[in-house]
C-alpha cells in the first residue's frame, strides 16, 4: 500500500514547458496511486498574472491524456493554487510567505515544504537566500529544494551557486534532478550488479576488456537552440547524465542500500577518474557537428543558432579510472543529436580467452568473438548477453549467441516516468537518485579541461551527416586500441 506524503509544493516556474510536460502528470500520477492524497498542495509561481482557476485549468489541460477516473483530475487539481512572483523582489516574498501559511494550515501539511525550481539557473542563488531571509523557511516539518540542471557553467559557476544555495539548505536538504537516474534500467544497474555474484565476480579489470556507454538522439536542437548554442553537447549531456550513468558502473558495492552509502560510493569513483592534461583530453576526447543531409538543416542553418557556431552536437571520449578494479579498462562514452536513432544502451565486453583451442585454419570464423553483456535502456528496456555456442552442423566452428530479457509493453507501463519517481524520491527524503555536491565538483573538473581546451581551438565543424553515429574520429578513437563501438550502422 502506498503511503501518503504530506506536502506543501512551492513551483517556482509554474507555468513553463517543464512543468505542463513532466511535472504535474509526473504528481498526478503519484496522486492516483496514493501517495499523494488530502493532505497536499502545490502553489505554482511566475511572472505571469494568473487566477487560481486560470492555473486549475492549466493543470488540467497538462493532465487530459492520462486515464483517470469520474472526477478524480477535477478533485487533484484543487489542490493547485497560484500567485504572480518576481523573485528578484525581497518584497513579494511577503506574499508567498502567507499563501503558504494559508494552505499549510487548510491542507493540514504539517509544515512540509517543498521548493521546486523550474527556471533559470541565475535565480536559484536569489530564490534560496529570499527564502531564509524573508521568513518562508518552516520551524516544522521539512524543508527540501529541488532544483534543476545545468548546475553551474563550470567548476567555479558551480561553486558559486552552490555556497548561494549552502547558505539556506543544508547538503541533505538539497535534490539535484538528473532525470537519467530516474530511469527504471539506468536503476537496474546496481540491481545487475550487486544482486548476482556471477556478474559482480566478473566486474572488473581481470575480466573486463572495455565498457561503451551510448546516448543517441534522433533529433535535432528542435526549439531548444537559444540554450544549446550556449552549451553543447559536453555540458548538456557528458558532464551530468553519462557521468552519473559511469559513476555507478564504475562504483564499488556500498555497505548498505541506502542514499548516503551509495553516495560515498559514486563519489569515491569520480574521485579516481582520470583528469587529463590538455594534451591527453586532445587525444582522447572527440568533437562534432551535424551538416545538412537526409532532409534536414545543417546545425549551423537551424533557427536561432549562430552561423559560424563552433559549439559541438556530438561528443565521444576515452574515460580511465585509476583505481585497482578499472587500471587499464577504458570506458567509451558517446552522445550525440542528429545521430541514426534514438537510443541509449551499456555495452560490457569482456576479454577473449588467452588461447583460443577452437581456431584452426579451416574454420569459417578463427576468432571467438567477445562475450558482451548489454544492458538497454531505452526505447527497448532490458538485458543481452552475447556467449559463443558451437554452430549446428559438423565441424566445430563457433558463432555468437544472445540470451536475452526484454521488459514486455505492460511492464514498461507500469514503470513510473522518471520524474514521476524522482518526485516520490525527494518528497520520501530519499537521495539514491539524486547527484551530490561532491559528485557534481568532480564532474566538472574533469570536464573543465576538455572544455577549456575546446574554447581555444578552432573546430573543423560541419564533419558528421545526419543519420549516422558520429564524425569519422569516433571510430579511430576505438581503432587505435584495436577496438570497435559494439553499436555501429554498416557492420
Amino acid at each position: 500500500m502506498a503511503t501518503e506524503n504530506k506536502a506543501l509544493i512551492t513551483l517556482f516556474g509554474a507555468t513553463g514547458d517543464l512543468a505542463k510536460r513532466k511535472l504535474y502528470t509526473s504528481l498526478f500520477k503519484l496522486y492516483q496511486k496514493g501517495y499523494l492524497a488530502d493532505h497536499f498542495a502545490l502553489l505554482g509561481t511566475s511572472r505571469h498574472e494568473l487566477s487560481d482557476d486560470e492555473f486549475e485549468k492549466m493543470v488540467l489541460d497538462s493532465i487530459k491524456d492520462i486515464p483517470a477516473k469520474d472526477g478524480e483530475a477535477e478533485a487533484f487539481a484543487k489542490h493547485f493554487f497560484y500567485c504572480a512572483h518576481d523573485v528578484t523582489k525581497p518584497e513579494h516574498y511577503v506574499k508567498l510567505k502567507d499563501r503558504l501559511a494559508e494552505l499549510d494550515k487548510q491542507f493540514g501539511t504539517e509544515g512540509n515544504r517543498l521548493f521546486y525550481m523550474s527556471m533559470a539557473p541565475q535565480f536559484f542563488g536569489t530564490i534560496a537566500i529570499n527564502l531564509k531571509k524573508q521568513g518562508l523557511i518552516t520551524d516544522k516539518g521539512y524543508n527540501r529544494l529541488v532544483i534543476e540542471k545545468p548546475f553551474g557553467r563550470d567548476f567555479d559557476s558551480a561553486k558559486k551557486l552552490n555556497d548561494e544555495l549552502s547558505q539556506t539548505f543544508e547538503e541533505n536538504q538539497i535534490f539535484r534532478i538528473d532525470h537519467y537516474l530516474g530511469k527504471e534500467m539506468v536503476q537496474n544497474i546496481q540491481a545487475l550488479r550487486f544482486g548476482n555474484p556471477i556478474i559482480e565476480a566478473l566486474w572488473n579489470n581481470r575480466y573486463i576488456d572495455n565498457i561503451q556507454v551510448t546516448l543517441s538522439e534522433k533529433l535535432g536542437v528542435e526549439e531548444r537552440a537559444g540554450y544549446y548554442d550556449k552549451s553543447g553537447a559536453l555540458r548538456d549531456m557528458l558532464q551530468n547524465h553519462i557521468m552519473q550513468v559511469v559513476a555507478q558502473l564504475a562504483m564499488e558495492e556500498p555497505v548498505a542500500f541506502t542514499d548516503d552509502d551509495v553516495r560515498v560510493e559514486k563519489i569515491k569513483a569520480l574521485r579516481s577518474l582520470r583528469v587529463y592534461t590538455p594534451s591527453e583530453a586532445a587525444a582522447n576526447f572527440v568533437r562534432g557537428q551535424y551538416d545538412a543531409g537526409n532532409g534536414t538543416n545543417a546545425y549551423r542553418n537551424e533557427d536561432g543558432v549562430d552561423p559560424e557556431s563552433g559549439t559541438e552536437t556530438f561528443v565521444a571520449a576515452k574515460l580511465m579510472f585509476d583505481n585497482y578494479r578499472w587500471s587499464g579498462v577504458p570506458f567509451y562514452v558517446r552522445t550525440g543529436k542528429k545521430l541514426a536513432d534514438k537510443f541509449t544502451r551499456i555495452d560490457v565486453v569482456f576479454k577473449k580467452p588467452l588461447i583460443d583451442i577452437f581456431a584452426n585454419p579451416d574454420a569459417k570464423n578463427q576468432n571467438l568473438a567477445s562475450n558482451v553483456l548489454t544492458i538497454y535502456v531505452e526505447p527497448k528496456s532490458g538485458f543481452a548477453l552475447q556467449l559463443n555456442a558451437k554452430h549446428v552442423g559438423q565441424g566445430y566452428t563457433t558463432e555468437p549467441v544472445d540470451l536475452q530479457f526484454l521488459q514486455s509493453d505492460s511492464a514498461k507501463k507500469e514503470s513510473p516516468e522518471p520524474y514521476e519517481r524522482l518526485f516520490h524520491d525527494a518528497l520520501e527524503g530519499n537521495h539514491t537518485n539524486f547527484a551530490s555536491w561532491a559528485e557534481i565538483a568532480y564532474a566538472w573538473k574533469f570536464v573543465d579541461v576538455i572544455r577549456n581546451l575546446w574554447d581555444i581551438e578552432k573546430p573543423s565543424f560541419p564533419n558528421y551527416v545526419p543519420g549516422s553515429m558520429g564524425p569519422a574520429a569516433a571510430d579511430e578513437l576505438l581503432a587505435r586500441d584495436g577496438r570497435k563501438w559494439v553499436y555501429r550502422l554498416n557492420r
